[in-house]
């Protein structure tokens, strides 16, 4: 059965077509994602169907408060709510750090009895691990299609100036009103674009290490993920003209991607090596206090810098691979340990390694997965295949004057080879760049991003 998305008549989202037996664990489906018109009145109706409580910390910063946070807390209150608002003011914009954390972790008392984020990712990651934290369940109100987290379990923050991810609660409840989504200017709307363009990249990678490794790739969370994509490179110019229809297939897109996350409870459908570098960015701009570009442009400008990679790699012929000189060049564990150090800094290199040993590869594994690749490149082939032009791409960022570039992002060359560089060693999750180091053929295909450590 395919993967379908309908509205009943309170306009939730209703999601069927996800049973699967593709030997991962699948979480139901049990949040309530409202998309629709004139949806903030609802809300408390909304929490009452859910017995949440009436006693709650409503979070927001200072612009997602003047967007839909003060509408939020009057129909609350007006309905008999307690609320403890906790706006957090900043001179630039706020971050999913530990001050952002502590601001909402010190406004939660114990007659709390849910949280409510009104704002996009910051805002909701920041929720949403207190959440986590403190056992209490939270309500997302979106205000910007800027990104996909709002279905996400997992919260990106910021710790000590690295970036992390952590286990985190979904939202019990999730609201999407078009009319407050409508208001975000073009460049929120085009990062959102951003994040799903990604997700080709997200998806040719986990087909990878299907490929490689045997790693189960669920066919639902690609089918949705798939289809999302698709259907919003399909209606850019709605997206663009920001009419009720493009703000719903760009918000549908966001949502679905998130609710894979909830379906296997990691993220591995929607974020890949463009994530890992457009993170990295993001965290060491943040340690050196410039300011940081949004998370889905830097997505969607990742993307079109190892889209490239992929569509060269296709062309290549791996049985001219010479194993003796491979191994003779790889790196050793001391030296990786330099690199890991050097690249993320002291503390990050140590933290990232910790949580990823398996990184350090035996040769007998990498010989392993260089001859796997080796055998299945036609898979591999029609992996990469299966992806649009790259034109295509594009058109669509050109579409909603996307920022493209590095320097539009305001990226330094030196951080760009770094992150070019280093994305791959930010998880152990398989990407085509990891192939490529296994494979001998990483630094001849970034020749144009000068390796900066020896």
């Amino acid at each position: 059965m395919a993967v379908s998305v309908c509205y009943d008549k309170d306009q939730k989202m209703v999601i069927t077509g996800v049973d699967c037996h593709c030997g991962s664990v699948h979480m139901p489906i049990d949040k309530d994602i409202y998309i629709g018109k004139g949806l903030i009145e609802n809300i408390p109706a909304y929490i009452e169907k859910k017995q949440l409580g009436k006693n709650c910390v409503l979070v927001a910063d200072d612009n997602t408060y003047r967007v839909a946070g003060a509408d939020v807390e009057k129909a609350l209150a007006d309905a008999g709510f307690t609320v403890v608002s906790c706006v957090i003011h900043r001179d630039g914009d706020m971050l999913p750090d530990d001050l952002s954390c502590g601001e909402v972790l010190l406004s939660i008392t114990r007659e709390t009895e849910f949280l409510i984020a009104v704002g996009s990712g910051t805002v909701t990651d920041t929720t949403r691990i207190n959440a986590e934290r403190t056992g209490l369940p939270f309500v997302s109100v979106g205000t910007a299609p800027s990104m996909d987290g709002y279905a996400s379990a997992v919260a990106p923050l910021l710790h000590r100036g690295l970036k992390i991810q952590r286990p985190a609660k979904c939202p019990e409840i999730i609201v999407c009103d078009l009319d407050v989504m409508a208001t975000a200017p073009m460049h929120m709307i085009a990062s959102g674009v951003g994040d799903v363009l990604g997700k080709y990249i997200a998806k040719a990678d986990w087909q990878l290490g299907q490929i490689i490794n045997g790693e189960t790739c669920c066919p639902v969370c690609v089918e949705m993920v798939t289809n999302a994509v698709n259907a919003l490179v399909d209606n850019v110019d709605e997206i663009a003209a920001k009419t009720e229809k493009g703000m719903r297939i760009l918000i549908e897109a966001l949502l679905l991607a998130g609710v894979t996350i909830l379906i296997i409870d990691n993220t591995r459908a929607v974020a890949s090596i463009e994530h890992n570098i457009a993170q990295y960015w993001e965290m060491i701009l943040v340690q050196q206090g410039k300011e940081v570009p949004m998370h889905g442009a830097s997505v969607g400008v990742s993307t079109l810098l190892v889209w490239p990679m992929f569509e060269r790699f296709a062309r290549e012929d791996l049985s001219k691979l010479d194993l003796e000189t491979i191994k003779q060049n790889r790196i050793s564990r001391e030296k990786r340990e330099r690199w890991m150090k050097h690249a993320y800094g002291e503390e990050g290199g140590k933290q990232i390694m910790r949580e990823n040993p398996g990184d350090f590869l035996t040769w007998e594994e990498q010989e392993r997965r260089i001859r796997a690749a080796q055998t299945r490149f036609a898979d591999i082939q029609a992996v990469i295949a299966a992806m649009p032009p790259l034109e295509k791409i594009r058109q669509v960022m050109e579409t909603l004057h996307a920022e493209m570039t590095p320097e539009e992002e305001h990226i330094p060359m030196d951080l760009l080879n770094r992150s070019m560089h280093c994305g791959k060693d930010y998880r152990t999750r398989y990407t085509l760049f990891k192939l490529l180091s296994e494979c001998g053929l990483l630094e001849e295909y970034l020749a144009d991003y000068p390796y900066p450590f020896e």
